[in-house]
């Protein structure tokens, strides 16, 4: 078969792509596997029981705010590097910054703010312990669907990649079991939530060079 027949016969059996696969598709993913965490929440710890008053208090929203601002992260950053050869430019990163640097200084006042006998007991709340074991236990649906949906695609940096579906999981993972954890002190999420986040983040990292080999 000569070259321009081959060319021809390949360019004819290609479909166009519609706008926003990607991000659909990524989404789509998302969605169920955040379906998925809140039902192991569920099954495993339950909704926290004054949840009808926490949505009333700017404390529970900064707390959302927070992991779905890293989750929202995570999916941008996902869906660009999932074609071949995308880098995150240095506006994603400045951008990416800008929630960890606000909890952080509110972080930080918090802690001033504090008495002295109380300032470890703000940045510990009272399941420091438990919380970066609980968020990557809950992330783990989320990371396994983003994933799978991540196979169908061409990244060529999976590493990167990875810690990109990590975040995005961790971030969902973290927002999901904000709506069992009662700790909403900006000190405790900027140590243990981010934390918590920072371990999924770091298994995507680990996992991408396998799962997402072409």
């Amino acid at each position: 078969m000569r070259t321009d027949d081959l060319i021809a016969r390949l360019a004819a059996e290609t479909t166009v792509v519609k706008p926003y696969a990607v991000e659909r598709k990524v989404t789509l993913h998302l969605m169920i596997g955040g379906a998925a965490a809140f039902a192991l929440l569920v099954t495993l710890l339950g909704v926290r029981p004054d949840m009808g008053a926490a949505v009333g208090t700017v404390s529970f929203w900064m707390k959302f705010g927070f992991t779905a601002a890293v989750a929202a992260l995570g999916v941008a950053a996902t869906c660009r590097l999932a074609r071949p050869g995308a880098i995150l430019l240095p506006a994603f990163w400045i951008v990416a910054a800008m929630p960890f640097t606000a909890v952080a200084a509110m972080a930080a006042l918090e802690i001033v703010a504090a008495a002295p006998a109380d300032r470890v007991t703000v940045w510990l709340g009272s399941s420091w312990k438990t919380c970066p074991i609980w968020i990557p236990l809950i992330s783990a649906p989320v990371l396994l669907a983003v994933t799978l949906c991540m196979r169908r695609f061409a990244p060529t940096r999976p590493v990167l990649t990875g810690m990109a579906l990590g975040m995005a999981a961790g971030g969902v993972g973290a927002t999901v079991y904000g709506l069992h954890c009662q700790e909403n002190a900006a000190a405790f999420l900027a140590t243990w939530y981010l934390l918590g986040m920072a371990i999924v983040g770091a298994i995507g990292a680990a996992i991408g060079p396998r799962a997402l080999r072409w």
